[in-house]
């Protein structure tokens, strides 16, 4: 159970990096790459506010949600808005690993490029919970985790707005013909995406420390439990996450330390042969 434990804790933060891929995805119809930097921004900013300013916990929260959701605006009107007007849409995937690559440059400049220990909120003492030991920081990462997946999944479909934003990634112009302000949707999902990120900068920075380097890995394992899980799937995602962080931390127990990136891609492989939807997307039909 430790190690279940151990696998659920990383899970969460692939689950994460998912969950904000699809916020942006279902109202935008735009993947957004840079996400994985926008989560390696929000441990910057909590380390700066818990170590640098020395602030309490909620003001820390608040200064890494609003700093992140932020940057998040800058880039969708740099890097998205310019091209959604255009036929080929698919230029936003070039801009935003253009985003990714600055913000880790910034974040190199501004904090260096040796990790720096982000002071975790809770006790350091560990838990003994179903016959394993974890870390309190670790159980609140994996329960907040899942608060979020679910309440946007229920958000997305049981609200208007959540609905509106899946009309709008389905299509733009017949959501906008519709009255939808698509672009607002677009606009707000990229703020909402980054204030979760922000928001969790605290959490996920106790356990991986803030490097500059942070978002390179989780941006891959992040886009293997949304491929997973599925593309449009907030609790996709969700799962898929978690999953990834269990086959990980499995792989690295009973095969070696040198093999659980080989072994989470070959079950990714492995998925996308027999379910290319991933295992909870769905596929949408078209008249052509």
């Amino acid at each position: 159970m430790t190690t279940v434990w151990a696998g659920l804790a990383t899970g969460a933060i692939y689950s994460l990096v998912a969950i904000g891929y699809n916020v942006v995805l279902l109202a935008s119809g735009t993947f957004n790459f840079a996400h994985a930097q926008l989560l390696m921004v929000g441990t910057f900013l909590a380390y700066a506010g818990a170590v640098t300013f020395g602030l309490p916990v909620v003001p820390t929260v608040l200064l890494a949600a609003v700093g992140v959701a932020v940057i998040a605006l800058v880039e969708e009107r740099v890097a998205i808005r310019p091209l959604l007007g255009r036929a080929d849409r698919h230029g936003t995937l070039i801009t935003t690993v253009g985003a990714a690559t600055i913000l880790d440059g910034l974040a190199a400049a501004i904090w260096g490029r040796q990790p720096l220990t982000v002071p975790s909120v809770l006790p350091d003492e560990p838990l003994t919970l179903l016959g394993g030991t974890l870390r309190p920081v670790d159980l609140a990462l994996i329960g907040l985790t899942l608060v979020v997946g679910v309440g946007l999944h229920l958000w997305s479909r049981h609200t208007l707005t959540g609905l509106a934003s899946l009309a709008s990634a389905e299509d733009r112009d017949a959501a906008s013909a519709r009255g939808i302000n698509v672009r607002l949707l677009g606009v707000g999902a990229f703020a909402v995406a980054g204030a979760i990120a922000g928001a969790f900068g605290l959490l996920v920075g106790a356990r991986t420390y803030a490097v500059f380097d942070l978002g390179h890995s989780l941006a891959l394992f992040g886009f293997v439990a949304i491929a997973i899980g599925g593309s449009g799937s907030q609790l996709g995602g969700l799962i898929g996450g978690f999953a990834t962080g269990l086959v990980y931390a499995f792989a690295a127990r009973y095969i070696g330390a040198a093999y659980p990136q080989l072994v989470v891609f070959g079950v990714f492989l492995l998925i996308l042969f027999l379910r290319p939807r991933g295992l909870f997307g769905t596929a949408l039909e078209r008249r052509v």
